[in-house]
């Protein structure tokens, strides 16, 4: 008769050992819950998509980089690639879209060629291109597109740089028939400033030369010898 209350005891105990490992109810308790994860959103999934492209193709190149290589970057397949850009020519000019954030800038010039500011023009086109943290994927891009010669390398050019050395050019030619300005050549004078802003990406984003001026002291000193050799003596 002892036997029997210990008996029944250990009985409840393996009835509770098995309904903790049986019921629903029970488990939902005892096992903590997994993190599901987070489905992106289509936006987010192309972000990650454009800069993955862009990162691959200023490093091997638009010819060199593959879909395969971009959907394997992105963390996706390549056939959701195709979904939300069907070919790399897309991609591309969605990287160029997302890349161009010119309004403000533009507003700016506008406002500096109406009120004759010729100092504060020019270090607003440098200062843009020659500022601590600028982005070099952008100019890497230009590097490859110009020798590749791809059909997009004509869109680059015209969004990127042509609108502002179109602007440039035509401002000196309205200062130099002012009176303001020697007379030169605007569009090779227009040129020539660029080259300054290029020959300087050049050296510093490509080729890694340390600066040896802060980016805004050689801002003001590349606007300073440019517009001393444009004003009228």
């Amino acid at each position: 008769m002892a036997e029997e209350p210990i008996q029944s005891c250990l009985s409840v105990k393996r009835h509770a050992n098995l309904v903790s490992v049986y019921s629903p109810v029970m488990n939902k308790i005892v096992q903590p819950d997994r993190p599901q994860p987070t489905k992106r959103s289509r936006h987010q999934r192309q972000a990650s998509l454009i800069s993955a492209a862009a990162s691959l193709f200023a490093t091997n190149g638009f010819r060199g980089t593959t879909t395969k290589q971009i959907a394997l970057a992105a963390g996706v397949s390549e056939a959701l690639l195709f979904k939300h850009f069907p070919t790399k020519h897309a991609l591309y000019s969605a990287i160029l879209s997302e890349k161009t954030h010119y309004s403000g800038l533009q507003e700016s010039l506008k406002e500096a060629a109406a009120k004759r500011e010729d100092k504060r023009l020019f270090m607003l086109l440098a200062r843009y291109r020659i500022r601590k943290g600028a982005d070099p994927i952008l100019f890497r891009l230009l590097l490859f597109s110009a020798l590749e010669g791809h059909a997009m390398s004509d869109m680059f050019f015209q969004q990127q740089y042509r609108v502002f050395h179109d602007l440039l050019a035509g401002y000196i030619r309205q200062r130099i028939d002012e009176g303001a300005y020697r007379p030169v050549d605007p569009v090779l004078a227009a040129r020539a400033f660029f080259g300054i802003i290029v020959h300087h990406r050049l050296l510093h984003d490509i080729l890694g030369l340390p600066m040896h001026l802060t980016h805004e002291a050689t801002v003001e000193e590349y606007v300073s010898l440019f517009l001393n050799g444009l004003l009228q003596q």
